[in-house]
């Protein structure tokens, strides 16, 4: 089982944007709202971004209002562990920490 999830999270995070979102994670959680203007890239796109870190486990999400906020997920396997260490968080920047939303 394990090598199966090892391998969903390689292929997730296999991407430069998948990278960066986590970069941005490192620094605390973020609201979906603060990506596309980070990432550059249509909300949409975000949001598949989004699923496929979810759907590996590398990332959570809870809702605020009628936004969702996500954060990098607490037990991870040791690959990705290594990995989100090695990511710098100085790969994206604007990401808005602890912030309220706009139409919240």
């Amino acid at each position: 089982m394990e090598i199966e999830l090892i391998e969903k999270q390689l292929k997730a995070v296999a991407d430069a944007n998948r990278l960066k979102i986590l970069a941005c994670l490192k620094k605390g959680e973020v609201c979906v709202c603060d990506f596309t203007d980070v990432l550059g890239i249509s909300q949409p796109a975000v949001s598949q971004h989004l699923r496929k870190l979810k759907e590996a486990g590398i990332i959570t999400e809870r809702k605020v209002g009628t936004w969702k906020h996500y954060r990098i997920q607490e037990n991870q396997t040791t690959i990705m562990q290594g990995i989100i260490a090695s990511i710098n968080e100085e790969w994206t920047c604007g990401c808005k920490i602890d912030r309220e939303c706009v139409g919240d």
